[in-house]
């Protein structure tokens, strides 16, 4: 397998991404493309030993900068890191792409580059939440802000067939977030996905809360872009609140460092189950190729995982499924609200 890695993605720059790249080549065999600036790869490249490894450069002179515009940035810098490493994915020079930059930017530059899958309108940014249960996966997260149901539908399909084959979760309970568990709650868009998702092949199960979701009620939680990033940044921010409340209180006293050190173990073990390093990256699904995003704080230990993720992907078949799984979704009524009272008015 040939995978590409973006070698200058991620807020710490190239020295994380070539570790990952040597532990990954080391333990699974495959070639790891690395895409950037060759003058400063090859240094730190050869500061490892990488004999049997095989770890080529392919240089890229520019590189999409995280507080760039991501689409302006992608057009303007044909030569970018991002731009060069979906080029080799697009032409068939390699399986799969792998970066920590600018996730926005890696959405205009697959888009641009790989394009959609054949049948998919939109695709998703999708990630991994911790539950009660273990990881659920939680799709959009942030592509699309406005959605059609028949986006959400897809979604669906997209999800289930994600946890399915690299999850390893069998039959995949797949929900639709909404303001209320019984059928009819939520907005048009949710009723009408909602309507979608049930005649579709996958193990539909109806509505969730906002509450349902760490307690792990479902493995696929389906949203608009809008609504997922929501969620997602509304988590991290309660994480890093009661983590700092945490510390604060534990190191407040003598009786409160006590008590830290008695629960010092299950606090690393909580810490464990909520890490995102243990995931690496999620996969943007719904474009004609291997994605795979990693956060831009990621260490070398979450780009190895990120790569994990991106060979998973090619092995078992993702991309393929996803466009053999269209053709038995249901054909969705596009018309608008307006257009199908007015049909029930005049009949």
């Amino acid at each position: 397998m040939k995978l590409v890695l973006d070698a200058m993605g991620g807020d710490f720059g190239p020295a994380p991404n070539i570790e990952a790249a040597i532990d990954f080549a080391r333990e699974f065999g495959h070639e790891i493309v690395l895409v950037g600036k060759q003058e400063v790869l090859r240094p730190l490249l050869n500061q490892h030993s990488t004999a049997n490894l095989h770890l080529p450069i392919v240089h890229a002179s520019e590189v999409i900068e995280m507080g760039e515009h991501p689409a302006q940035a992608v057009k303007a810098k044909k030569d970018a890191s991002m731009n060069v490493g979906m080029r080799m994915v697009r032409d068939g020079e390699a399986d799969g792409f792998v970066t920590m930059g600018n996730s926005g930017g890696a959405l205009a530059s697959a888009l641009f580059t790989l394009g959609r899958i054949r049948g998919i309108q939109r695709p998703a940014i999708s990630t991994v939440f911790p539950t009660t249960k273990g990881w659920v996966f939680v799709l959009d997260v942030g592509a699309n802000a406005d959605c059609r149901p028949e986006y959400l539908l897809q979604f669906g399909l997209m999800g289930s067939i994600y946890s399915e084959r690299v999850l390893n979760v069998r039959k995949p309970r797949v929900a639709i977030i909404s303001n209320g568990e019984e059928e009819g709650k939520g907005n048009e868009l949710t009723q009408q996905a909602y309507a979608l998702l049930k005649q579709a092949p996958i193990n539909f199960i109806g509505n969730a809360e906002g509450r349902d979701l760490p307690e792990g009620m479902a493995d696929v939680y389906v949203t608009d872009g809008f609504t997922g990033n929501v969620i997602i940044k509304l988590s991290e921010g309660i994480g890093s609140f009661i983590k700092g409340m945490l510390r604060e209180e534990i190191t407040r006293d003598t009786k409160g460092k006590v008590g830290g050190l008695l629960i010092r173990d299950a606090l690393k073990r909580i810490s464990k189950r909520t890490d995102y390093e243990e995931i690496g990256g999620a996969p943007l699904l719904g474009v004609d190729g291997v994605v795979i995003i990693g956060h831009g704080r990621s260490n070398a230990r979450a780009i190895r995982c990120a790569l994990l993720r991106a060979a998973e992907c090619v092995e078992r078949g993702v991309v393929d499924a996803i466009e053999k799984g269209l053709e038995a979704l249901p054909k969705p009524d596009v018309r608008s609200s307006v257009e199908r009272n007015t049909e029930l008015k005049v009949s």
